[in-house]
């Protein structure tokens, strides 16, 4: 398979979290695409999303102001900044109108999990 051009209108955005505030995903790269990583967008408003990460993450805030809390610790993000979230981080997502873009590795991560089965 070659270069693949994914259009930003086919991509689903799914409700995650909220009220109050909200948080949705849209899963831009999945493994019909790649057997190695995984990406999308997401937006975070007004919310408190509680996750464990079962995968290395980048982040990238495209707008708005995006925050990770770490055993209690906050780390902001703003428009251009970019994030590493080590596999096995216990955190919470949240934003102020934030938009960002995230890829995963390894994309399968699901799939390697027994916890899911």
């Amino acid at each position: 398979m070659g270069v693949t051009v994914i259009r930003a209108e086919s991509i689903e955005m799914a409700h995650r979290g909220g009220p109050p505030g909200t948080a949705r995903v849209g899963r831009a790269i999945s493994t019909d695409l790649s057997s190695t990583m995984a990406a999308g967008v997401a937006e975070f408003d007004q919310c408190s999303i509680a996750w464990q990460v079962h995968y290395d993450e980048i982040v990238h805030v495209i707008d708005g102001t995006f925050r990770l809390v770490v055993e209690g610790e906050t780390h902001t993000a703003n428009k251009g900044d970019t994030m590493w979230i080590p596999k096995g981080t216990k955190l919470s997502y949240e934003g102020e109108k934030a938009k960002i873009f995230y890829a995963v590795y390894p994309g399968n991560w699901r799939e390697k999990l027994t916890i899911y089965e």
